[in-house]
C-alpha cells in the first residue's frame, strides 16, 4: 500500500497515515539456520517413533546426536514443527469403588440463608516469639465476626473462637 516514489507524501506520512512503524518497513524476516533446519527434520522424524517425548528427553536425545542445544531452542524448536507431546493425563473424575459414598443429607431442604464463614489463622512475629491471630470472616460481607490473639496456638483456642460466634 505504500508508494516510494509518491510525488505528494513522503514515506513517513504514509506510515502515519496507515498507522505503521517505520522500522517494520524494512524488516527482513531472519530465516532459519541449516543447524535448526537440520534439527528440526529430525524432531518430525522422531515424533512418528516416541511422540511422547517431551523437551527434556528430546534435549537429551539430541545432545547425543551432537547437537549442543538447551531447553529454550528445543522448545522454540518443538513449537515450530508443531510438537504436541502425548501423554495420559490424571483422570480424577471416576471414584475409587473401594471409597464409601455418603448420601446427600441436606436434600429436599429449603435453605433461604446460608453463612458462610472463613477462619483465617496468622501469626504476629514479636521480639521474643510469635503471637497468633484467628480471624473469623464472613465471606459475603467480609466482616470480621470474631477475633482472638493467643501465644501458643491450640485447637482448644480455635475451637473457642468458632464457639464464641455461634
Amino acid at each position: 500500500m505504500l508508494e516510494p516514489n509518491h510525488q505528494y507524501l513522503s514515506i513517513r506520512r504514509q506510515c502515519e497515515l496507515l498507522k505503521l512503524h517505520g522500522s517494520g518497513l524494512y524488516y527482513i524476516p531472519v530465516s532459519e539456520t541449516s543447524e535448526n533446519l537440520e534439527i528440526m527434520r529430525i524432531l518430525d522424524a522422531q515424533y512418528f517413533l516416541t511422540p511422547f517425548y517431551g523437551e527434556r528427553r528430546l534435549m537429551a536425545l539430541l545432545r547425543l546426536k551432537g547437537y549442543n542445544i538447551n531447553r529454550n531452542r528445543i522448545r522454540r524448536l518443538m513449537k515450530l514443527v508443531n510438537w504436541n507431546t502425548l501423554f495420559q493425563e490424571p483422570n480424577t473424575s471416576k471414584p475409587d469403588k473401594s471409597h464409601k459414598i455418603y448420601p446427600y443429607l441436606l436434600k429436599g431442604w429449603i435453605l433461604i440463608k446460608l453463612t458462610r464463614w472463613n477462619c483465617d489463622i496468622t501469626y504476629i512475629p514479636m521480639k521474643k516469639g510469635f503471637m497468633y491471630l484467628c480471624a473469623i470472616i464472613d465471606v459475603h460481607t467480609r466482616y470480621v465476626v470474631n477475633w482472638g490473639i493467643s501465644n501458643t496456638m491450640n485447637a482448644e483456642w480455635c475451637r473457642d473462637m468458632h464457639m464464641l460466634v455461634l
